[in-house]
């Protein structure tokens, strides 16, 4: 029997099944809120809360890192224990943490509630891990570009409608609505979201998440707080050391450990390692744009350059980057079936290259704000969707979690590492009128060139990625433990089946050459397909196993061309070759 099918391994899903997609990227843009929640109150959190500017910041530290922290952890928990089942911890944890800030004004509760909804921050990889798992190949590109943008699109519709609440109610409003969204957001996973069966093998890497988290508490803290604290304070210096030290060593504990939190030497591949740096610039590229234009816009129009809107008229006219983004993810979808996820990155960073160059002649008007924002907003998004494609053609699925965890954690650093740069600059080209630092059009225009320098370096790391010949679509890796897809170049494919000719699920095939040592090995999927990538031409035994079936086992020849041989393997019984 052949099975020639290039359908990725998929469970049914049932009716609900077209309703994932909104489903997940709903809870990715629920998530998102909360990093852009407070913005329009953020001048008046030291009164709201009864203490000093430097304190209140903590408010949005606290979001920051526990955020920074929880990603890669969530993502390689959902990989061992299921994403599903840590999507709705993740969302269930935001929720608490808004009704907790909901309820009080006291600074140490708000920052604790705060904390907590950072924590929802691992939904993104998770959401995408399970449209990786679930979807058919021909549907995964637009859908995860999607969740992948999320991000930006609950950051971008959120200024407008917190702009709003903020304005005409109690600014503890904001929280309550938080809460409402994300339990409207557990609802809904529970209802149209089947669990995803694939699993990594191994344990939960404890001491990795220690080195991991503190590693990134020592980094991302000076960052946020140098200037308050001085860039070169002892202090300062002394956390950026300590981070150094303790990622180093969690560096050397993770390559000992034979089921680390994060695979460094699949981290190391080029696919991987230059996506990752990429992301950072287009992290820092994205945030310039949320610091610099609703200030221009609120800023009165005696100052000379200032468009004096208001604050939900500064938040409206901002929101069609959120937006852009969105309507870009079907867009993507088509360029990268085309050109690849390579091409669409580097399409991306040039939209964002030209929309913060034309940005440094287009500041005298409201409408001119408008267009940088849907520019922006298209380049974002095409940078943005094309991250998880590149980041899963790269990894295996049973890292998939983990692996996009840790790119939105690199995103995020981007993120913070601009915001401590914007707020630096446009603090030190500040004009000070009693007391009060007024934002000046040279402080905006330096930001926007920092923005284009990011994206340039973005480019430039973009050219290193490995190429995909057009029209190959994504790719899915083969794994040592699970999780190739159909979309092989190279090497074996087919089904497990049983006597009766039915599917065997999550049998475990394993590619031996010829001089008896494993050269790949994966599991079958829900409909017992299977891919195995060869390294070489030549002859090999494919084993299957699988529990409640005898094993099985075939010899195979490859000619190392660019096609995949068709090999249907039965437990027990004869094997097929194409």
């Amino acid at each position: 029997m052949t099975h020639t099918t290039t359908d990725r391994p998929t469970g049914s899903t049932g009716s609900t099944g077209g309703a994932i997609v909104p489903v997940l990227a709903f809870a990715g843009i629920v998530v998102a809120v909360m990093q852009t929640l407070l913005v329009p109150v953020i001048q008046d959190l030291p009164q709201l809360l009864s203490t000093s500017p430097s304190n209140a910041t903590w408010v949005l530290t606290s979001t920051l890192l526990s955020g920074a922290v929880a990603t890669p952890i969530m993502g390689r928990l959902g990989d061992l224990y299921g994403k599903r089942r840590l999507l709705i911890a993740s969302l269930s944890v935001m929720v608490v943490g808004a009704l907790i800030s909901a309820l009080t004004s006291d600074l140490l509760t708000m920052i604790v509630g705060r904390t907590l909804q950072g924590f929802a921050m691992g939904a993104i990889p998770l959401g995408i891990g399970l449209m990786r798992d679930m979807l058919p190949l021909q549907k995964l590109p637009s859908a995860m570009a999607l969740m992948s943008s999320s991000i930006g699109v609950g950051g971008g519709l959120a200024l407008p409608l917190a702009a709003l609440i903020a304005q005409h109610s109690d600014w503890h409003a904001l929280f309550y609505g938080a809460a409402g969204l994300g339990a409207l957001a557990i609802v809904l996973t529970l209802l149209v979201v089947p669990e995803s069966r694939m699993r990594a093998e191994g344990t939960f890497d404890v001491l990795g998440a220690i080195g991991l988290s503190a590693g990134l508490v020592l980094f991302l803290l000076p960052i946020t707080k140098g200037s308050d604290w001085g860039w070169t304070s002892a202090t300062t210096l002394g956390l950026f050391g300590a981070s150094a030290t303790v990622l180093l060593l969690w560096g050397v504990l993770e390559l000992r450990l034979k089921a680390p939190l994060v695979d460094l030497r699949t981290t190391a591949r080029p696919a991987v390692l230059f996506t990752n740096l990429a992301s950072i610039m287009v992290g820092v590229s994205f945030y310039v744009v949320s610091l610099v234009l609703p200030q221009l816009l609120q800023l009165p129009t005696s100052t000379g350059y200032g468009l004096g809107q208001s604050m939900v008229m500064a938040g409206l006219i901002v929101a069609p980057l959120g937006l852009t983004m969105m309507f870009t993810a079907p867009v993507y979808a088509r360029l990268s079936a085309k050109y690849g996820p390579k091409v669409t990155l580097i399409l991306g960073l040039l939209i964002i290259a030209i929309g913060y160059g034309a940005g440094l002649g287009l500041m005298s008007a409201a409408w001119q704000s408008l267009v940088i924002a849907v520019v922006l907003g298209a380049g974002i998004g095409l940078a943005y969707s094309s991250l998880p494609a590149l980041i899963v053609g790269a990894v295996p699925a049973s890292e998939t979690g983990a692996a996009n965890g840790l790119n939105t954690l690199m995103r995020s650093i981007g993120t913070s590492v601009s915001s401590a740069v914007i707020g630096m600059v446009l603090a030190h080209t500040a004009n000070h009128v009693d007391g009060v630092a007024i934002p000046t059009m040279h402080g905006f225009r330096v930001s926007f060139l920092i923005a284009t320098g990011a994206v340039a370096v973005g480019l430039l790391l973009a050219l290193f990625l490995p190429g995909q010949r057009p029209g190959s679509g994504l790719r899915l890796r083969a794994s040592s433990e699970e999780g190739a897809a159909p979309g092989l170049d190279s090497g074996f494919r087919g089904r497990v089946l049983d006597a009766d000719g039915a599917p065997v699920a999550r049998a475990k095939v394993t590619l031996i050459d010829r001089r008896g040592r494993q050269a790949g090995a994966t599991l079958s999927g829900l409909d017992g397909s299977y891919a195995l990538a060869v390294p070489a031409e030549g002859a090999y035994v494919l084993a299957a196993r699988a529990s409640g079936h005898g094993p099985h086992a075939s010899s195979a020849t490859h000619a190392g061309d660019d096609e995949p041989v068709d090999v249907d393997l039965s437990l027990p019984g004869e094997t097929v070759s194409a």
